[in-house]
């Protein structure tokens, strides 16, 4: 097994109701369903600690390709096999590659927006809310650049597409989750849908994943980007 607790390295329960809980790191009491078998948790802020440090990869970034951004995101060290991190991470790296294919944004601010939004995704969504933070992520991009409000006609519709794409793409392939194959998925439907409704064309390689032997609850061949289905 691999670790997941951020503080014994034991494995995560989730629970079928929310109880007080204490966060081992900042000491803030909330209600939360996860936690790990010996009782550590671990509050959603202290869990993505360092994930402003994209705002300068992607500011300085070049590549058109999102795939290519956000798995430079995963090598950081901020970023964990799974969690909440992942739903800036996605809009994030859609942003900067339609920023880099031509795309008409302020992307500084529009990464800061990003970041204020994909925040208020809790880890365990996926589970919970029926629907992954990192589809809700691509929806949230189409959001920005689009300038949607509740409000608006045509943005407001694209960005609930987007995010029902994504969501009907994760769907299909099913659980257990996984945040780094939700990504890509979420991402790969963008990068069509902006295509498609945009007319921005961002770059788009075969994605293998470099990430199973992290995944306790990797589903193997399932997966399409699994290293045995891309070999």
């Amino acid at each position: 097994m691999n670790e997941e607790c951020l503080i014994c390295k034991a494995p995560l329960e989730y629970l079928e109701q929310a109880v007080l809980m204490e966060c081992e790191i900042c000491h803030k009491k909330e209600n939360s369903k996860t936690r790990c078998i010996n009782g550590h948790y671990v509050c959603n802020e202290c869990h993505t600690q360092g994930l402003d440090s994209i705002i300068g990869l992607c500011m300085h970034e070049t590549s058109r390709d999102p795939v290519h951004i956000i798995q430079k995101m995963m090598d950081m060290p901020f970023c964990h096999m799974h969690g909440p991190e992942h739903h800036v991470m996605v809009g994030a790296a859609l942003l900067t590659a339609y920023h880099n294919a031509g795309g008409d944004i302020d992307l500084h601010s529009s990464l800061l927006e990003m970041m204020d939004r994909g925040k208020d995704v809790p880890g365990g969504s996926c589970g919970f809310w029926g629907a992954c933070g990192a589809g809700i992520s691509s929806g949230m991009f189409i959001s920005i650049i689009s300038g949607s409000t509740p409000l608006e006609n045509e943005p407001f519709a694209l960005s609930h597409k987007m995010t029902s794409r994504s969501l009907g793409r994760i769907g299909e392939i099913g659980g257990p989750r996984c945040c780094k194959r939700d990504s890509y998925l979420s991402i790969i439907e963008a990068i069509d849908f902006v295509r498609e409704n945009f007319g921005i064309e961002m770059e788009k390689d075969t994605v293998i994943c470099h990430h199973s032997s992290q995944n306790n609850q990797c589903i193997g061949k399932r997966c399409p980007f699994s290293k045995s289905n891309n070999s």
